[in-house]
């Protein structure tokens, strides 16, 4: 049976990656990748994402559009997961190495409508950034 929570936390790193008006494949397969290994997602049918996708595309484009989306979304997680969906969806913005005005944007809309403090929300940030950095050049030339 689906989760009302999981397609919210979906759909939130939909709108993250799409924030800049463009969702990336890189930013995609973080998506599939995060849903197929984290725990908050374990009984999710993978078979459901191009679904709720979809669904959520349809939203964004519907008369509320995406802040509508972000605000049902967010009262559909729970308390006790709202520094995973945020965290969720620092992580699709941060895989595709670029963070635009836009995604900034998104972020601050989602720290403004969480229950979260801004110590909480910077070492999320800051984690995902330290995960997703790469070698400088000048390490990797031998």
């Amino acid at each position: 049976m689906p989760s009302p929570v999981q397609d919210a936390l979906i759909e939130l790193m939909i709108v993250a990656a799409s924030s800049d008006t463009t969702m990336t494949e890189r930013e995609l397969a973080r998506i599939e990748s995060l849903v197929g290994r984290l725990p908050v997602f374990e009984d999710f049918d993978m078979h459901r994402i191009a679904e709720v996708a979809n669904a959520c595309a349809d939203k964004i484009n519907g008369n509320g559009g995406f802040e509508e989306v972000v605000e049902a979304a967010i009262a559909a997680v729970p308390q006790k997961l709202q520094d995973t969906a945020y965290s969720l969806a620092v992580e699709v913005i941060a895989s595709d190495l670029h963070t635009s005005q836009e995604e900034l944007r998104f972020l601050e809309f989602m720290r403004d409508h969480l229950r979260l403090d801004r110590l909480t929300t910077a070492a999320i940030e800051t984690a995902a950034r330290a995960r997703h950095r790469r070698l400088p050049d000048t390490l990797t030339q031998g």
